[in-house]
């Protein structure tokens, strides 16, 4: 049974005097207003044409990504003006929270319309990517609930996104990602390293979906858009104050001084 436009009108109300407000909003009222991920993505939609921020022709920035292989992809397309260079302080942005999440980032040296992503698999996806980079994502809500809001509530607020920072550019190459080591450094905290651990196995694993899933509905992608695929660290948390590091060797590093 689809969901009334009004109740999915209520849920990216919500979202949007939460934004704009800087007060968190609770999902709890709203429990039944979101059935599916097509839901979702329309509060994702109405959202950001309100709030507005977005170039048509510019590159762009998403996250993209699933728990395991098996497990449905999903993806949020990012408010331009969050996303940072690092080195980078977060200045006055705002935080609900400040969960980190170390991720590698993928970008495109080409544009993509509908037309070619339905023609794409691994391989040939990949063949589109020209560069990579450590990226942090900062994981936030506008959700009382915060990361206990359902996962359709979760979705439609651009999957609990915050901020993201990126490093440096390298060229993309293959990389045997089972052996890739994460390190990340949060404050005073002790570090936190792990090897292999991106849910996908390989960070370009979603571009064939999300390059579908982005070009629906006659859009495109131009080149420079990027994306970032997946944390290796799971969700770790910090404090106003911190300096969060997070260093993949080979690749690179990003910082953020919260």
């Amino acid at each position: 049974m689809e969901v009334p436009l009004s109740k999915i009108d209520a849920v990216a109300d919500a979202l949007i005097h939460a934004r704009r407000t800087r007060n968190l909003a609770d999902a709890a009222p709203l429990a039944d207003a979101l059935t599916d991920t097509a839901d979702a993505y329309a509060v994702q939609q109405r959202v950001a044409r309100e709030l507005g921020g977005f170039e048509a022709a510019a590159p762009q920035y998403w996250k993209s990504g699933s728990p395991s292989r098996g497990a449905v992809l999903t993806h949020a397309r990012l408010p331009p003006a969050g996303v940072w260079t690092s080195p980078a302080q977060s200045g006055t942005w705002p935080f609900h929270m400040r969960g980190i999440e170390a991720e590698v980032a993928l970008r495109l040296a080409r544009d993509v319309d509908a037309t070619l992503a339905e023609t794409l698999d691994a391989g040939s996806a990949s063949a589109l990517v020209d560069a990579m980079t450590v990226s942090i994502e900062l994981v936030d809500s506008r959700w009382r609930e915060a990361l206990g809001a359902p996962a359709l509530f979760k979705l439609a607020d651009l999957q609990s996104h915050g901020a993201l920072v990126l490093g440096p550019w390298i060229p993309f190459a293959a990389r045997d990602w089972r052996a890739q080591t994460c390190r990340v450094q949060i404050g005073a905290q002790p570090p936190v390293e792990r090897r292999g651990t991106h849910s996908l196995g390989d960070p370009a694993f979603l571009l064939t979906a999300w390059l579908r899933h982005a070009t629906q509905d006659g859009r495109s992608l131009p080149a420079g858009t990027v994306v970032t695929t997946g944390t290796w660290v799971g969700i770790l948390h910090a404090a106003a104050g911190d300096l969060v590091t997070a260093e993949f060797p080979g690749i690179g590093r990003a910082s953020v001084q919260l």
